[in-house]
């Protein structure tokens, strides 16, 4: 994926996520658990674009 098509879409994805906390009446419990979640799937996506995520699946765990 391009890099100019990465930032476009974090913009659009952070810019969707200002006017969900910004705009829609909530708890301030919720807004953060909202955001919290948007952070983590966006740090998923980007380890997974930049094939960092990839190799991580590889790794195994040796059940008892």
């Amino acid at each position: 994926m391009p890099l100019i098509t990465a930032l476009i879409i974090l913009a659009a994805f952070g810019l969707c996520l200002w006017l969900i906390v910004t705009y829609i009446p909530m708890n301030a419990t919720i807004k953060r658990i909202i955001i919290v979640v948007a952070v983590i799937c966006i740090v998923f996506w980007l380890l997974n674009i930049t094939g960092l995520l990839g190799s991580a699946k590889q790794i195994t765990v040796p059940h008892t």
